[in-house]
């Protein structure tokens, strides 16, 4: 089979720039090296690492997360020396660890050539600190072919993860990861920060949710000084500080919102912290209570901080994605180990797509926001089809020779400088209805508990919470 003309290969762009970005991110000789370093136990035989990511790549991009049809196509090129039944028994067996560590050093490869122009900014007094958003992922619809789980009823439950996110970037930097899909997130943190910090320099602001106050949590956040923005939790005691006045004012879209300082815990708890509370008055939806170690109002003003822990919904549009349009809904394995590393694989995939739309934005002067990364996946998509169809596989080995980050960046620039459409227009958002939980919730097992005889109890379901301290 020839290569096809120059003219045939330039109406494929977002393929090339795929391609480029993933032969920097999965080189062969960074991934045997990630293998050494963190298989654990496990070891190498009839199929190399390398050629496990590769198999599950072209699962999640061609094949509609079917690993079965993806594997059987290795087969039949020759890409794939040995059985499905193995190829299901490597994945079945894949070490967290390893998983882990994809995600973390393949994503430093593609932090490191995101473009500066389109990076987002913090609010003006923030713009001093690199922003990290944290939040757990559960990973769910397990699908029960394994013999201990035929017959449960309900959902399923594989590991479960706390990823960190990069705001200026919107990249998944790193996550921890456990093989219980019940277990508390928060237990995580000690295991995950020294992981960002390793990745993103100078001061850090931790972005949080509820369950991350906690007054321990606030420790590991603080350390090396750090700071942190978290959403108030009632369970934690707040004790407004008698001689300092609470202070109102009015957000930039018109609602009130109350300033106070006081300590978080007992006056007996050796952990108490001074903070500073802000509640934000919404009316018609929750209010909005948030806790800091930013004590300055006038130096950090409440706007500000508000402005930004409204963007930490951006996380959990991240996990939507990975979900809905990554490849996360079809899980090719049934192990704990395996939903891992599909999850850590698919947020590698949705990293690379934000790169390429970075790349997009900055050719066309646009703020990233404004492009749909479902719409541009969607085409990046088709025309993989397509590659992968029309191009012989060593053609392609020879196309993508192993590059510097310069020439990668230089090159996916060059390609996406005139590449675009209208149809990636996001459309505006309409404002988000109040969630509402389903009458007869689904309840969920845990893969990893029925596995080992550890009885599921609804106490066991339900996520530990911080003590009313």
């Amino acid at each position: 089979m020839e290569v096809p003309s120059a003219e045939v290969l330039a109406r494929m762009p977002l393929a090339q720039a795929v391609l480029w970005l993933w032969r920097w991110v999965a080189d062969p000789e960074h991934l045997d090296s990630l293998f050494e370093r963190y298989r654990g136990r496990c070891y190498e035989k009839a199929i190399c690492f390398p050629t496990m990511v590769q198999l599950i790549a072209d699962a999640l991009l061609e094949h509609q997360g079917s690993g079965h049809q993806s594997f059987q196509r290795a087969r039949q090129s020759g890409e794939l020396d040995a059985s499905l039944q193995a190829a299901y028994g490597k994945l079945r067996r894949m070490p967290i660890r390893l998983s882990m560590g994809l995600l973390s050093e393949s994503g430093d490869r593609l932090r490191a050539i995101y473009p500066q122009k389109v990076r987002r900014t913090a609010p003006p007094s923030l713009q001093g600190m690199n922003v990290v958003t944290l939040d757990g992922k559960a990973i769910k619809r397990v699908a029960k072919r394994l013999k201990k789980l035929r017959g449960v009823k309900g959902g399923m439950l594989g590991g479960r993860a706390l990823v960190a996110m990069d705001f200026a970037t919107g990249l998944a930097v790193a996550m921890h990861a456990d093989a219980d899909g019940h277990a508390n997130d928060v237990r995580f943190v000690p295991d995950l920060l020294p992981e960002v910090r390793q990745r993103i320099p100078g001061t850090r602001l931790w972005l949080a949710d509820r369950q991350f106050c906690d007054l321990i949590q606030m420790e590991y956040f603080t350390a090396g000084g750090d700071h942190f923005l978290v959403r108030y939790n009632a369970k934690v005691g707040f004790h407004p500080d008698p001689c300092r006045l609470a202070q109102e004012g009015i957000d930039r879209q018109g609602r009130r919102y109350v300033e106070e300082w006081g300590w978080l815990g007992r006056e007996t708890h050796k952990q108490r912290r001074y903070v500073r509370r802000i509640t934000l008055h919404r009316p018609g939806e929750e209010d909005v209570a948030v806790v800091t170690d930013l004590l300055n109002s006038d130096e950090y003003p409440a706007e500000d901080l508000l402005e930004l822990y409204l963007e930490r919904w951006g996380i959990e549009r991240m996990f939507q994605q990975v979900t809905e349009v990554f490849g996360l809904e079809a899980l090719i394995g049934g192990t704990p180990e395996a939903t891992v590393f599909q999850f850590a694989f698919c947020l590698l995939l949705y990293n690379q797509i934000q790169l390429v739309r970075a790349y997009v934005a900055e050719q066309q002067a646009r703020d990233t926001e404004t492009i749909s990364l479902e719409q541009l996946y969607l085409d990046v998509q088709r025309e993989l089809i397509a590659w992968n169809v029309v191009v012989p596989t060593q053609a392609a080995a020879e196309y993508f020779p192993k590059s510097t980050a310069t020439e990668v960046r230089r090159r996916v620039r060059n390609l996406l400088k005139a590449v675009w459409t209208d149809r990636w227009i996001k459309s505006v958002n309409r404002k988000r209805r109040a969630h509402q939980p389903k009458a007869g919730a689904r309840t969920h097992d845990c893969v990893y508990r029925i596995l080992r005889g550890i009885q599921s109890t609804s106490k066991s379901r339900s996520k530990s919470k911080p003590k009313d301290v």
